[in-house]
């Protein structure tokens, strides 16, 4: 008779050995394509709350917002990625980050979607002949099941 108080630990013991350390990826969708950020580097998800446009800015910052009472700089990462212009939807959500100095800025995406959770061995890295304009901001791609997803640098997206 099989002794069925050990043989689970034995199952998770081996188990636990052979993995490597998970990492976690916020997807999101932006111009129809489904993207990934490390979960460590987000703060918040909100709703877009009014943005005022900043004269004289860059093309990739819509404007400002406040969030409780905190400034944020308010990127598009539609146009960041070189990606093609669409309005905002109401699935449009803001992810905060902060930036290498500090900063607290937020990106607009058009949909958040899930959080995935990824061993390194299912992540390939990005070759620099992606073909794409956005490729300095890939780090790498992955393909859970049903899916294929683009893994995006985020100190590169940001302002430094």
């Amino acid at each position: 008779m099989v002794d069925l108080t050990r043989a689970p630990a034995a199952r998770l013991s081996r188990r636990g050995s052979e993995t490597t350390p998970l990492r976690e990826f916020l997807m999101f969708v932006v111009g129809g394509e489904l993207f990934g950020i490390e979960l460590t580097g987000i703060k918040e998800i909100l709703s877009p709350p009014p943005i005022t446009p900043v004269p004289r800015s860059t093309r990739e910052v819509l404007g400002v917002c406040s969030v409780r009472g905190l400034l944020v700089t308010v990127l598009c990462l539609r146009r960041k990625l070189r990606l093609p212009e669409t309005s905002s939807g109401r699935r449009s959500r803001i992810l905060l980050t902060t930036s290498e100095s500090g900063e607290t800025v937020g990106l607009l995406v058009d949909e958040v979607r899930q959080v995935v959770r990824l061993q390194a061995s299912e992540i390939e890295a990005a070759a620099s002949t992606l073909g794409s304009d956005a490729s300095e901001h890939v780090v790498g791609v992955a393909r859970p099941p049903g899916s294929f997803v683009v893994l995006l640098d985020l100190r590169s997206i940001l302002p430094s």
